[in-house]
């Protein structure tokens, strides 16, 4: 993915995910998959990034990326359901168009 990240958008993730600053961040960086965000958190953090960049997200669907609390229970069936992955180059763009959609994600 070639969307560059700006400092301000991974500046605001490392601060509401807590992460320490020597974990890399770049644009193909898995918000559920490499930053374990999922369930409330998920949802905690897209209305802060909804505020804090002035993102529309009231047509994003989370429940498509993000897990909800009772996966741990799930996974010891072996149930398993294909989420779509929400990137931090997806949220750059959600930025530049002021909206994170479908529509913004799958454009390039």
């Amino acid at each position: 993915m070639d969307t560059p990240v700006s400092t301000e958008l991974t500046d605001f993730i490392r601060h509401e995910c807590a992460m320490h600053v020597s974990e890399e961040i770049v644009a193909s960086t898995g918000m559920q998959r490499d930053l374990g965000v999922y369930g409330d958190d998920a949802v905690e953090f897209l209305i802060a990034y909804s505020r804090n960049f002035h993102v529309d997200v009231s047509h994003f669907m989370a429940a498509d990326y993000f897990d909800g609390e009772g996966l741990g229970f799930l996974s010891l069936f072996k149930v398993k359901k294909t989420k779509k992955e929400l990137t931090v180059g997806h949220l750059q763009k959600g930025i530049d168009a002021k909206r994170l959609d479908e529509q913004v994600i799958h454009n390039a």
